[in-house]
């Protein structure tokens, strides 16, 4: 069989076009766990960089834009620990993943609470956190849980009535979850309740109130997998 060749690398330029796009993220990401989004300043990361501010919009064009590539960055680095969790063998069945899945998202949150709050936290004011690329990257997360709720089923779930029944179905359909309505409300159900608990975790309540919130998040995440 005649050798295969392996590919070309990019061009040069797009090559530093990379480098340099991936060196201002990670100063943008020291800023987010410095001081939250409204500290990300493109001219400021241009002196960190040591090059001038307007050098770099070739690379983004506004804060929004470097924003976005974050955010879409995060997301698809919680599916990825999702997926992971979640194909992890040996199989410990879907209760077992349901639980694995709880506890990587909790995990995830604790360990880069900046990122999770570009994610889930209040907008700046005038951008646009719905925007349909951050909407399509934030599926990718809900596939991985509605797919083991899926797998996992439940007889005594009943779907919703209407108008909530259908408004669900339209939500799965339109994102190939492949989720029946009570599926897609259990799947919904559990991210929220996920979601308020470390929320409020990496916010400082807990320790504010002086209770362990390693025993709450087991009592919680029992009745997510009962």
């Amino acid at each position: 069989m005649p050798a295969v060749s392996a590919p070309e690398p990019p061009p040069m330029r797009e090559r530093y076009r990379a480098h340099v796009r991936q060196e201002v993220k990670q100063a943008a990401l020291r800023q987010l766990a410095e001081s939250g989004p409204a500290a990300v300043s493109i001219s400021a990361i241009g002196k960190q960089l040591g090059v001038s501010g307007p050098a770099l919009y070739r690379y983004f064009t506004s804060r929004d834009e470097l924003l976005t590539e974050l955010a879409i960055d995060a997301y698809q680095d919680l599916a990825d620990a999702l997926a992971a969790t979640a194909s992890r063998e040996p199989d410990p069945g879907p209760h077992g993943r349901l639980d694995a899945l709880g506890r990587t998202y909790r995990s995830w949150a604790l360990a880069q609470p900046h990122r999770y709050r570009l994610l889930f936290g209040p907008p700046l004011p005038g951008y646009d956190a719905h925007a349909q690329r951050l909407v399509q990257a934030s599926q990718a997360s809900m596939t991985v849980l509605v797919e083991v709720l899926r797998e996992l089923g439940d007889s005594a779930a009943s779907p919703p009535g209407p108008p909530l029944s259908a408004q669900l179905a339209a939500w799965a359909h339109s994102h190939d979850l492949k989720a029946d309505p009570a599926t897609a409300l259990r799947a919904l159900l559990a991210w929220s309740r996920l979601h308020g608990f470390v929320s409020l975790e990496i916010a400082g309540n807990y320790a504010s109130m002086a209770v362990d919130p390693d025993q709450l998040f087991e009592i919680q995440l029992a009745t997510l997998t009962a």
